[in-house]
């Protein structure tokens, strides 16, 4: 993974030492609320309801034992001794008292850490595949140029006050494991005639708006990956709306002036922007991958797996998916225990993750796009080891991609933009559901809630979606059914009125039902759906 060189390590000091004196002058008084919230926000740092939030920033996922003890450390000392890993790659502390922020920020930047551009009208954390380098299914290791972005990205002259957020996501599979088409640049390493290349999708999006990106351009030589990228911002940052916050995000501007119109701008934008020299040197490309080499993998490993412990065989099967390195298997840890809250992790926990990744994944770990960690490089004669310490530390839930396997946003237990909560929903289901069998019969069914329309749970890619809203003071439960955030991407529909909340949690049951009923074969829901549309699920539901 990539470490840190001179002016990376100063760019985060000089950042420590800036926003020290700027909560120093905040909290003197010296500047108002005013001027301080877009300097905090600089720094990931948000007022929710109860305490401040730091949201800190985990490039493209990928992350050592030395750092996942840094994060378990800054949950005990300065929050309530959990962290919530989300959606974005990233990691969030909800409990944050002002005065700590400078001290979390320097205990971060002394194991190459940061929450810079975790927040604002900026490109945020690069985000990627969790399995990036050890997937059979990839045409290359897409975190090199993951990383190439986020050096380029990182207090980017013209591209630090765009008119909205912007997210980028960078893959190298056919599988989508990074919702790629749902980000305002998806951007997929491809191969033509043996050359790498990169195939761009531009203007996806969720939000009150949800977009499915178009393909932009099938192909773009490897050596114009940054150029290209340039290109596709600058049209944004010219055109994108700064009157209208609905308004401004990319997929709006390439849905009003259409995919086609978009494509010609970039095109002759990319032709001026090749002028000015901004791809980098063969030569430092070649430091940037070379972070990213393989690890000094054994050779001759077996790939024989007792499974005579039933419970372990049944977390292999559903947990555990397969390395192009033969004798190695890519763990993924689950961290949505039954009644748990999606992506929470105690102090304890991340511990035993950084310990595990340390003694047996070559010291890296990875944070998930469906807030799970995975372990990439784990020996298959080590698996059961891994398997015992993670059932002592309650992390041995063998429920990845079932229903239980929830995504949710913290909701308005926490967030100060919410309309409903989110985590009691997710609990409720899981507990619903409860029974491993049942969950394992349904099969593979992504279900993801948000307690707003903002959609940092991605309702709108589940295949079972759930969407809060405020009804004249009550909460109030969408349905949507048909999403889907992988290669098979498309946004969920509402299925009618919404319910309560222990009425949205009977309603998931009668679709799953009904589910049951209707599937053929081996079909997953999604494409049952698919082949059957919305009527007889609407009449399960509705009566």
């Amino acid at each position: 993974m990539y470490k840190y060189d001179t002016y990376d390590q100063a760019i985060v000091d000089a950042r420590v030492a800036e926003f020290r004196d700027q909560v120093k002058r905040r909290l003197a008084g010296e500047i108002t609320e005013d001027q301080f919230k877009p300097l905090r926000l600089m720094n990931g740092l948000y007022l929710q309801l109860h305490a401040y939030m730091l949201r800190v920033a985990i490039p493209y996922g990928t992350l050592d034992s030395r750092q996942m003890r840094m994060l378990a450390h800054i949950a005990r000392k300065y929050d309530r001794d959990y962290g919530h890993f989300t959606t974005r790659q990233n990691i969030q502390y909800n409990w944050i008292k002002l005065e700590d922020a400078g001290d979390i920020l320097a205990d971060l930047a002394s194991v190459e850490m940061h929450a810079i551009q975790t927040s604002g009208n900026c490109i945020r954390n690069i985000s990627s595949d969790q399995y990036a380098g050890a997937a059979a299914d990839e045409v290359a290791d897409p975190r090199p140029w993951a990383e190439l972005m986020r050096q380029w990205s990182t207090f980017h002259p013209e591209f630090s006050y765009l008119p909205r957020k912007f997210k980028i996501a960078v893959i190298a599979a056919d599988e989508d494991r990074a919702a790629m088409r749902l980000h305002d640049i998806g951007i997929q390493l491809v191969t033509r005639d043996g050359k790498l290349g990169a195939a761009f999708y531009v203007g996806g999006g969720m939000g009150r708006t949800p977009m499915i990106a178009p393909m932009i351009k099938d192909y773009v030589p490897i050596e114009d990956f940054l150029s290209y990228s340039e290109a596709c911002l600058r049209v944004y940052n010219r055109y994108g709306r700064r009157d209208n916050i609905y308004k401004a995000r990319i997929k709006i501007l390439v849905h009003e002036i259409g995919a086609d119109e978009y494509r010609r701008q970039v095109e002759e934008e990319f032709a001026h922007v090749k002028t000015l020299g901004i791809d980098p040197p063969a030569a430092e490309l070649e430091r940037i991958a070379a972070h990213f080499a393989p690890p000094p993998f054994e050779a001759g490993l077996s790939d024989d797996i007792d499974r005579s412990d039933p419970d372990f065989a049944v977390w292999i099967d559903q947990n555990v998916k397969p390395h192009k390195q033969a004798g190695y298997a890519i763990v993924n840890i689950s961290l949505k225990p039954i009644e748990g809250i999606p992506g929470d992790a105690s102090s304890a926990q991340i511990d035993v993750m950084a310990d595990l990744a340390e003694k047996y994944s070559f010291d890296e770990l990875r944070v998930t796009h469906a807030q799970n960690i995975v372990l990439p490089y784990v020996a298959k004669r080590d698996l059961y080891a891994v398997w015992q310490a993670l059932r002592e530390a309650d992390l041995a839930d063998a429920n990845l991609d079932l229903i239980s396997d929830i995504i949710a946003c913290p909701g308005l237990d926490y967030c100060s933009l919410a309309n409903a909560r989110s985590i009691p929903i997710a609990q409720k289901i899981a507990k619903r559901f409860e029974n491993l069998d049942r969950q394992r019969d349904l099969g593979e069914l992504k279900l993801k809630i948000s307690g707003c329309i903002n959609a940092c749970g991605h309702h709108h890619a589940g295949h079972i979606g759930i969407l809060g809203v405020d009804r004249k003071g009550v909460e109030n439960y969408q349905l949507l059914l048909g999403g889907s955030g992988a290669e098979d991407v498309s946004l969920g529909t509402i299925t009618g009125p919404g319910f309560d909340e222990d009425g949205i949690v009977d309603a998931v049951e009668r679709v799953t039902e009904k589910y049951k009923e209707l599937r053929e074969g081996g079909e997953r829901f999604v494409d049952t759906y698919r082949r059957v549309g919305m009527a007889p699920f609407k009449e399960a539901i509705y009566g």
